[in-house]
């Protein structure tokens, strides 16, 4: 079938046509800046995301080193504690030896140091063993000097060593 089409339906219909290109044109262009604004887009997040990566792997390496910095200082501290421990336990052992020293005594004889004991009644008995008379010695303070005494007590806290042994 043969259609017969008038000049005003042609000039119509290319004028139709003229317009879907037109708006074909339009479409394309704004689907072609979609597309741009979509390549930006996806361009950008990848930089973002490469760069937190970058950072994430920063910050895993930094935590590695400080965990290791930590396992050092925790094994410090130990070792701290361990020797804190130690030496607590060697102050507590010295203050029991001191607390016992505290009361002990030394027996001279003429001035020189015969004996250590713990305590003046232990000193007198090791003094009696010798044969000597409970009343033949004295103790600190006295008068005479040392070394006139035939035996005395003193106590240890007093006593002191001058030179060739001698007692103060």
């Amino acid at each position: 079938m043969i259609r017969i089409i008038s000049q005003t339906r042609l000039v119509t219909l290319q004028q139709d046509a003229d317009q879907a290109r037109e708006r074909t044109r339009q479409v394309q262009a704004s689907a072609d800046a979609a597309y741009a604004r979509h390549v930006r887009t996806v361009h950008d997040l990848t930089a973002a995301a490469d760069a937190a990566d970058r950072k994430a792997e920063e910050a895993y390496a930094r935590t590695q080193e400080l965990r290791q910095v930590l396992d050092q200082a925790n094994a410090d501290l130990a070792a701290a504690h361990a020797l804190g421990a130690e030496r607590a336990a060697r102050i507590d052992t010295l203050a029991e030896e001191l607390s016992v020293m505290l009361g002990a005594v030394v027996l001279l004889h003429h001035g020189q140091l015969h004996s250590l004991h713990p305590d003046e009644k232990a000193a007198k008995q090791h003094a009696a063993s010798f044969g000597v008379d409970p009343d033949g010695w004295g103790t600190v303070p006295s008068d005479r000097p040392a070394a006139e005494s035939a035996w005395r007590i003193s106590p240890l806290s007093r006593w002191t060593v001058a030179d060739a042994g001698d007692a103060a």
